[in-house]
């Protein structure tokens, strides 16, 4: 079985976690628009100064999405 991987947008600075809910949303909309298999999203605030924003794929869509999307970096989703 293949493992879902987690797409990753990092924000810093002060407004960070506004920033990456806001981004969220977009993930969301994207997410339906496409009818990707999978539809989780979330955010994860690291400190006070960065939060990020996250994405979790089908190994299948991950190359329609990494392109489309830009993320800074991914992982294997746990």
């Amino acid at each position: 079985m293949e493992k879902n991987l987690k797409l990753i947008w990092d924000f810093r600075g002060p407004t960070a976690k506004q920033t990456a809910e806001h981004h969220e949303i977009h993930l969301k909309e994207y997410s339906t628009a496409q009818n990707l298999t999978l539809t989780t999203t979330g955010t994860m605030d690291i400190s006070e100064l960065y939060s990020i924003a996250y994405m979790i794929v089908t190994p299948t869509e991950m190359p329609e999405v990494r392109d489309a999307l830009k993320p800074h970096r991914g992982q294997y989703a746990e």
